[in-house]
């Protein structure tokens, strides 16, 4: 049988959407609709959610494409948003059995960009859109899934050349790509390094334009092996230079060297404590910390 394509809807400024919600006290995969779509067309019981929360007006700021158009972000700030995106990645990506209400099987976006990445009031991150998303359960195959789906400037490379293996790990390496992506759009916008702000730029937007075809993409990323560029200013930062080591190992060209969700959130905690301007009882409460300063070893990756 053919995977289950994720739908859903809530009506909140005038978007719909499922999505995963970060909040300090955990991980919620929130769904309003209770059922999702087969590619058979039949309803079937949406059964592995667990609703812990319902919004609120005024909750949501919009997304993160639009929140970085009009602001700049500090270092603090860079930390808050990427982690709980990365966070609630890495539980979407997740097999979790035996959980009160059922299974949560492992979830692929497949249309991981910062338009598709919501930001509250209080500066956490919210994952949103699973119009395209997958879920991988035991002893089902993902059948005949278009694996060329997506936003052309956030598709990985073997998404451009229509290579993909149509296995778990293979889609959630596509999410990882594309993450690195958002992270460097929130790098660009950061105000900590000794420098100037560029203007919000969303990638490949200076080597593709903003209607890339995808034989532009191809050109870009496949080609030419291209990435969105660090600025020298970027890298005399400690922080952000232990943070574009994390960024590129998220694009890497080859599917199996990029890190998991869970990796590149315990990378972030590790750069938190490193540079010494976050207060322990600040976001870092939200998960256990890690004693070792070091990154996590490549072991650590999908």
């Amino acid at each position: 049988m053919a995977p289950e394509v994720l739908e859903g809807a809530i009506s909140f400024q005038r978007d719909a959407f499922l999505r995963i919600d970060m909040y300090a006290a955990g991980l919620v995969l929130w769904e309003m609709a209770s059922r999702c779509t087969a590619a058979d067309g039949n309803k079937h019981p949406f059964t592995h959610t667990q609703v812990k929360s319902w919004d609120k007006p005024g909750l949501i700021r919009g997304s993160l494409t639009d929140f970085l158009k009009a602001n700049v972000v500090s270092w603090n700030e860079l930390c808050l948003i990427s982690q709980t995106f990365v966070r609630g990645l890495a539980y979407l990506h997740e097999d979790i059995p035996n959980l009160k209400d059922g299974h949560k099987p492992a979830i692929a976006h497949r249309d991981i960009k910062s338009k598709n990445v919501l930001v509250k009031h209080d500066l956490t991150a919210c994952i949103a859109d699973f119009g395209l998303a997958l879920k991988f359960e035991a002893g089902k195959s993902t059948g005949d899934t278009h694996g060329q789906v997506g936003t052309r400037r956030y598709m990985a490379p073997e998404v451009l050349e229509g290579a993909i293996s149509f296995q778990r790990d293979a889609f959630l390496r596509i999410d990882m790509y594309a993450a690195g992506l958002v992270l460097w759009e929130l790098a660009s916008r950061c105000t900590a390094a000794d420098g100037p702000v560029d203007e919000f730029c969303l990638p490949f937007e200076e080597e593709a334009g903003l209607h890339p075809s995808l034989e532009d993409m191809q050109d870009v990323v496949v080609h030419k092996k291209l990435r969105p560029i660090f600025r020298e200013h970027w890298l005399k930062h400690t922080g952000l230079a232990m943070l574009f080591e994390t960024i590129e190992e998220c694009w890497d060209h080859e599917a199996e060297a990029r890190l998991s969700a869970g990796c590149v959130e315990e990378r972030i905690i590790s750069m938190q404590r490193n540079t010494n301007l976050i207060a322990p009882d600040d976001i870092l409460s939200v998960v256990t910390m890690v004693t070792n300063l070091d990154f996590p070893p490549k072991e650590s990756s999908l």
